[in-house]
């Protein structure tokens, strides 16, 4: 979710994860709010249709995509600031899991527990494995579960292995030198993305759990949207966009978990357990994206992390990290 850095930020992966959490937290409404998914007659409700082909299955591929980029980037911070790197690493992902388990408790199917035991079994591992094997691997294990199983947290052991082959692979670190690269894929993504969303969309929904169509046509629009919006930030609406993204993702970990809590003290009150009236997710959704980013703004102008990710780092370290933001004084001219 987030990663150590004794090097700088870059800051477009914030903003990525920010973007990620947004999309993730439609989807978490209606699943903590336990929505009807479809109407008396057995037919799936329209505007839920709509909806998941849009954002369910899209958005948590780049999150968990990003883990594994985040865990390759703190493995080499650990490399250089400790004698025993991996166990830093261990350190982080039992923290992780302990997080998760509480949340467990208020969002049951969240996804960190199950990212911090993934990354226990298989990142660890692979971590010292050839990065040509890790790509491989991350691509058979995605695919294979794509076709194979249909998705879900299924998904996540490939596209942690993706996300730590493509850190290793030093791509995250030239991003600016692969616009075209980053453009042709989008080009390519995005027509496939919309013929398996209408794949998707024209699949019985009782019939979805049998087939492919929803996890293939996931992962391309995940693919579409991380290069649509990668190609989105270097043009000036893009920079504007990125700064309410920023924050975000820089606070993920304690806007992950808030929202839960803003989702559960929300959903009674607008009358959302059970309905099969989904106006109100998407109302709700950019009320809470405006509260985080709003939040996550002012507290990152006093402090360097989120409360989360503070106490997140500091267990990482096994020391107590300091918060406050250390303002530089500027230099006279």
């Amino acid at each position: 979710m987030d990663y150590d850095a004794g090097r700088l930020r870059i800051q477009e992966l914030d903003a990525v994860r920010g973007f990620a959490l947004c999309g993730i937290l439609v989807v978490d409404i209606w699943r903590i709010a336990d929505m009807a998914v479809t109407d008396g007659s057995g037919v799936v409700i329209p505007v839920r249709h709509v909806l998941s082909v849009t954002f369910e299955g899209r958005f948590f591929p780049i999150f968990s995509f990003l883990f594994g980029i985040g865990f390759a980037l703190l493995l080499d911070d650990a490399a250089e600031r400790s004698e025993r790197p991996r166990l830093v690493l261990i350190r982080r992902l039992l923290a992780l899991g302990v997080i998760g388990s509480v949340h467990q408790l208020f969002q049951p199917g969240e996804a960190l527990l199950p990212y911090a035991l993934a990354g226990l079994v298989i990142l660890l591992p692979a971590s010292a494995l050839p990065n040509w094997v890790v790509l491989v691997a991350g691509l058979a294990c995605t695919l294979g579960v794509a076709l194979a199983l249909g998705g879900g947290l299924a998904l996540v052991p490939g596209l942690f292995l993706l996300g730590l082959a493509t850190a290793r692979g030093g791509i995250v670190d030239t991003l600016d030198e692969r616009v075209w690269q980053i453009a042709a894929v989008f080009a390519i993504a995005l027509p496939a993305a919309i013929a398996a969303g209408m794949w998707e969309f024209r699949t019985p929904y009782l019939e979805l759990w049998s087939t492919p169509a929803a996890a293939v046509a996931g992962l391309l629009g995940a693919l579409a949207y991380l290069t649509g919006l990668l190609l989105l930030l270097r043009i000036e609406p893009g920079q504007v966009l990125a700064e309410v993204l920023r924050p975000l993702g820089r606070m993920a970990l304690t806007n992950y978990v808030g929202a839960t809590a803003l989702i559960l003290l929300a959903a009674p009150r607008l009358g959302l357990h059970g309905s099969g009236d989904y106006a109100p997710v998407l109302g709700l959704a950019v009320a809470i994206i405006v509260v985080e980013a709003v939040v996550g703004a002012v507290w990152l102008r006093l402090f360097e992390y989120g409360p989360l990710e503070w106490v997140w780092r500091c267990v990482t370290w096994w020391t107590v990290v300091p918060i406050r933001r250390v303002r530089t004084p500027s230099r006279p001219y």
